[in-house]
């Protein structure tokens, strides 16, 4: 049985090894003095590099997701390009289309004054042919999809409450996208033994490996006794063949970023693991929404390599 670390087990761990460097904010205009975060990791469009950012008011949790190009030292919102009403996006490829996704919320259907969320996807050949596809289960966020070496797909979940807590991943696999439906994201397997039950976490991107195993990038998160919030970058490979799963390992930490704003004074220690850009050199870049406030990036030494190395 593997033995679950802790945040505390983490960092130590993470401590000794090789750290984070050359941190750079990213700068976003024309937004209307909104923040800018929990942004993708650039993907082409349309043979142009796109950012997709998760854009609201400091005081608001009601946000847009916006498509950002580079112009200068500066991205602004694309031109032409469709804004959704939605939060936290991301996106993958599958069967050669884009595959976008994001949260949207509503008002509680029981609790009053609260809001709900569900995941939503879409899918297109770009950005402005994207068309809704399928919905997730109320109350999950950070659903992932990714397209296996045999051409199946590979779902992770987070369910939190009675199945999984505050939120543990689970996976399946399914034949196409046409199969991507609540119950099968309800019923998949947890992943066991990687979070106490005091803790959470969650996937936020997927790398298909040279060697057919999934890169996963993650999050690791708890709260401390003054009920602040503490999320940390992680990585770990899971092998869509046997269900086995290398430990959790984080890749960053809130320190390791330039000092900024926060949203509100319990998210201050918010790293939110956006997308990694893999190089050639060995290294990666890691881009992340910080402190729910602003985006960053950063360069790492690349986490999955030494599992392609290792041929798992």
């Amino acid at each position: 049985m593997k033995e679950i670390k802790t945040c505390t087990d983490l960092l130590e761990e993470f401590a000794r090894k090789e750290q984070p460097h050359s941190p750079e904010k990213i700068n976003f205009k024309n937004v209307g003095g909104n923040d800018v975060y929990n942004i993708t990791a650039p993907f082409e469009d349309d043979g142009e590099l796109v950012i997709a950012g998760r854009v609201e008011s400091r005081d608001s949790e009601h946000s847009e997701i916006v498509f950002f190009v580079k112009r200068g030292d500066n991205w602004v919102p694309k031109e032409n390009a469709p804004i959704f009403q939605l939060q936290d996006p991301f996106y993958t490829r599958i069967g050669g289309e884009l595959i976008l996704g994001g949260v949207q919320i509503f008002p509680h259907p029981k609790e009053e004054g609260a809001l709900g969320w569900r995941t939503v996807f879409y899918r297109g050949e770009n950005l402005n042919s994207l068309q809704e596809f399928a919905k997730g289960p109320d109350g999950m966020k950070d659903i992932r999809l990714i397209e296996l070496q045999d051409g199946k797909i590979g779902v992770f979940t987070r369910p939190q409450g009675e199945k999984g807590g505050r939120g543990k991943i689970g996976f399946a696999i399914i034949p196409s996208l046409s199969d991507l439906t609540i119950d099968v994201i309800n019923d998949a397997p947890l992943l066991a033994n990687q979070f106490i039950d005091q803790e959470w976490g969650g996937v936020n991107e997927t790398h298909l490996l040279s060697n057919g195993l999934i890169g996963v990038l993650g999050h690791i998160a708890s709260f401390d006794q003054e009920n602040d919030r503490h999320y940390y970058p992680m990585i770990f490979t899971f092998n869509p063949e046997t269900g086995s799963y290398s430990d959790i390992q984080l890749i960053a930490t809130r320190s390791h970023f330039l000092e900024g704003p926060a949203k509100r004074p319990d998210l201050m220690d918010v790293v939110f693991s956006g997308g990694l850009v893999r190089k050639n050199d060995g290294t990666a870049e890691l881009y992340a929404g910080i402190s729910d406030a602003e985006a960053q990036k950063i360069t790492i030494k690349d986490p999955f390599l030494q599992y392609e190395i290792q041929g798992g």
